[in-house]
């Protein structure tokens, strides 16, 4: 039984919409016909209204987080994550140690709640090797990792097995997207799949993308089919290998945990009053100090200046510790 307030049906509209305005309006019942009458669910008694008791249909109200239906001991609901990645229609999710022989559970109330995921994963390792690729271990929904995933007006093709790509950087790319220029020439050093040199194609002249893990190129080369874009130009190999042949206006270095060793290679690829933006991992304290010295240390080498453009914090990325953007202009004397 619930709480409503019975009305006449020519009233209806002009009643619920009063008792939303003044929240009374209950959205956990549906409103019930009785003849000429309508019964609105409301919170509480309203004054001038008639309010009775009524078997009132309960709405299913779907839930807003996978928490809030999977069947785990209570006690331990506290220790789930508040958040995983969505990359196309996999979910891949850092499940706590304590929780994992809950984890086919935690997998099939993702797949209930977010229709359009078909697979869950749970990481089974940090990002690591030369690839930057982590262990992924099958924990519900189909056995499948390769996707395709929408951002920025653009699809990307991969494999989350096989490469490096977070989603959580959408709107980071997006604003390189915004700060570059028609007629530039970048330089995409660490460039996957392609999230940032197929966004800026869109834009500016050309794109030289670089990897070092093949089967980045070899998605990155789909990606730009399916884009259909024909301004980038997949380069396979070593960063260190392609620097210094060619000169670009604007450099991406989204390797955060090492782009710091290839600043010389980014110094020797820019041209005068090029923008480069760096990448890296920051301690809550001082999060930029360590990397502009070391930018400074290196333009020293080349007898340049910089100019620093812009400085932020993208997302936290351990305890204490922030993934880091620093845009900067390198001005050769």
């Amino acid at each position: 039984m619930a709480l409503g307030v019975k009305v006449p049906k020519k009233d209806g509209e002009k009643i619920r919409r009063m008792l939303i305005d003044i929240g009374a309006y209950n959205p956990e019942y549906k409103i019930k016909r009785e003849g000429d009458f309508l019964i609105i669910p409301v919170k509480y008694p309203v004054e001038g209204l008639t309010v009775i008791e009524a078997d009132l249909e309960r709405v299913n109200r779907r839930p807003n987080s996978y928490k809030e239906i999977v069947n785990i001991p209570p006690s331990l609901k506290t220790l789930l994550p508040t958040s995983f990645d969505i990359i196309g229609d996999i979910a891949i999710i850092e499940i706590p140690e304590k929780l994992l022989e809950y984890r086919k559970e935690i997998g099939e109330a993702i797949l209930k709640v977010h229709k359009g995921i078909k697979a869950v994963f749970m990481k089974g390792s940090k990002v690591q090797g030369k690839y930057r690729v982590r262990e992924l271990i099958h924990i519900a929904g189909v056995r499948k990792t390769e996707t395709i995933h929408r951002e920025n007006g653009i699809r990307l093709k991969l494999d989350v097995s096989k490469v490096y790509f977070s989603p959580r950087l959408a709107t980071e790319r997006r604003r390189i997207y915004e700060r570059s220029k028609e007629g530039e020439i970048v330089f995409d050093m660490f460039a996957g799949v392609g999230p940032y040199s197929i966004l800026l194609a869109k834009k500016v002249k050309m794109v030289f993308a670089c990897d070092i893990n093949p089967w980045a190129i070899i998605y990155l080369e789909e990606n730009i089919r399916i884009n259909k874009i024909n301004n980038v130009v997949p380069i396979l190999g070593d960063v260190r290998k392609v620097a210094g042949k060619l000169k670009a206006d604007r450099i991406i270095m989204n390797l955060p945990r090492y782009a710091g060793e290839f600043l010389r290679e980014a110094f020797m690829s820019i041209k005068n009053e090029g923008v480069i933006h760096y990448y890296g991992f920051g301690p809550e304290h001082d999060p930029y100090g360590e990397h502009i010295a070391r930018i400074e240390k290196i333009s020293e080498e080349f007898d340049a200046k910089i100019k620093i453009l812009d400085k932020r914090i993208i997302r936290n990325y351990a305890p204490r510790q922030y993934n880091i953007a620093l845009d900067f202009q390198v001005i050769f004397s």
